[in-house]
């Protein structure tokens, strides 16, 4: 699109190698140039900039810090955590894990003795999100040590941000991945908690039972310890309700850790069009800090390698978001249209409630894949539409570069397998509305 954006001549062999292998020589250009670069630039990199960093980090890493303390993952996630944290991590992880087991395996068991199919199919969603919950904490827990390089990553961004504009910029996508967290929090939470306690006592089928029985949201072993006294049942809910708080704050955290990581990139990027801006128009002259052509090359290079490092991560937690909400929109929307034909409004409103955030949460996915891709795509964009006629031939020539690694921007994958856009959120609605129609099809067989 932008590549005969310049007039300046050059030779015809090194234009038609560029062409050829455009990804290729661009990306080998570009490590030449940062390696150049990190050994011009390491004193400037060891000076802080920000003295009030510690502020900014804590405001950018603060709702995904609770998240991960209540359970358990945050001291290993993050280096700075004392002896007591510690200790208070093996106690929450110990926890976690026991209840999230305290529900699977009682329902595996169910799913077995269980000839039932409506009642398999009622509990599927609730325990198949259970699980999908399990192997996301397990993947958090065993990738800790690589989410806490890219917390480093963020924190070392905040020491060395010397620009009162470029700081700006940087809040502002902090904040947006805050209220991302928030969002996400608060639709988990209200569906979610509904279910386990509202739902349980208020719905049209609990009104109809016999008011001696007590309810509960997921199967338990009948056999080892009855369930209808007390305490027993007071213990058992309570830990049902438990499991769903942990539930849903490690789908969250989730969120929050790929909002932060993604918002952060695009922060970087906005960080290096306003730096080509400043270059033509004079405001960033050469200083002792080096050129501040190569200070945006090389830096844009660290964005490129964090952006990759990022997918990497979240590629897996993305392939069971991707599958866990295809199978469970389908189950909601099973769920709604039968409360809705048993005239069932606390179930059905429940249902449609965690409908809407399942479907919020798989958008945010798919949201911050697309604007990951179309932010580190705006730099050649930019680099276009700055006034590089103003500057010198070789220094106008230089920015083919930035211009051609633009072209593919880094994208944020399930599996690298299905690609994070917009369209991948269409899909995913259409495909569960398929599984709907042969799933109400197979029921009222």
């Amino acid at each position: 699109m932008y590549s005969n954006f310049i007039t300046v001549p050059y030779n015809t062999k090194r234009r038609d190698k560029v062409h050829s292998e455009p990804f290729i020589q661009s990306a080998a250009c570009i490590e030449a140039v940062s390696m150049y670069a990190d050994r011009s630039f390491n004193s400037a990199d060891n000076y802080l900039k920000n003295y009030h960093y510690e502020n900014d980090i804590h405001y950018t890493l603060q709702m995904c810090q609770w998240l991960l303390k209540f359970i358990g993952l945050w001291p290993l996630l993050y280096h700075r955590t004392s002896r007591l944290e510690q200790l208070v991590s093996f106690f929450l992880l110990t926890t976690c894990f026991s209840s999230l087991l305290f529900i699977i395996v009682p329902s595996g068991h169910y799913f077995v003795v269980e000839k039932r199919i409506e009642l398999k199919v009622k509990l599927f969603g609730p325990v198949g999100f259970c699980l999908t919950s399990f192997l996301k904490y397990c993947y958090l827990i065993v990738k800790g040590t690589s989410f806490e390089r890219c917390i480093q990553h963020i924190e070392q961004d905040w020491k060395v941000v010397q620009n009162s504009s470029h700081r700006t910029i940087m809040f502002k996508y902090a904040t947006f991945s805050r209220n991302l967290t928030v969002l996400c929090a608060v639709f988990l939470y209200s569906g979610g908690m509904s279910y386990h306690t509202v739902m349980q006592f208020l719905s049209k089928e609990r009104s109809k039972s016999n008011y001696t029985f007590k309810p509960l949201a997921y199967p338990v072993y009948d056999t080892l310890f009855d369930t209808q006294t007390s305490p027993t049942y007071e213990i058992v809910f309570f830990v049902h309700c438990l499991a769903g708080m942990i539930m849903y704050s490690v789908t969250t955290a989730a969120y929050s850790l790929a909002a932060i990581f993604v918002t952060h990139i695009c922060a970087q990027i906005q960080i290096q069009i306003a730096r080509l801006e400043d270059l033509v128009q004079r405001k960033e002259e050469k200083n002792n800090d080096g050129d501040p052509l190569i200070i945006i090359v090389r830096d844009h290079v660290k964005v490129l390698r964090f952006a990759k490092n990022v997918e990497e991560l979240l590629r897996n937690i993305c392939l069971i978001q991707i599958f866990e909400s295809t199978l469970i929109l389908c189950l909601l929307e099973h769920y709604c249209l039968t409360e809705w034909e048993n005239s069932d409004a606390i179930a059905m409103l429940t249902f449609f409630t965690l409908l809407m955030s399942f479907t919020f949460n798989i958008f945010i996915f798919c949201y911050i894949g697309e604007v990951l891709s179309e932010q580190c795509s705006q730099i050649g964009a930019a680099v276009y539409e700055i006034k590089w006629y103003n500057l010198s031939a070789k220094r106008a020539y230089d920015l083919i570069l930035l211009n051609v690694i633009s072209q593919y921007p880094p994208k944020l994958t399930a599996g690298k397998i299905i690609e994070l856009s917009y369209n991948t959120f269409s899909t995913v609605v259409k495909t569960s509305v398929v599984y709907l129609n042969i799933l109400r099809t197979a029921t009222t067989w």
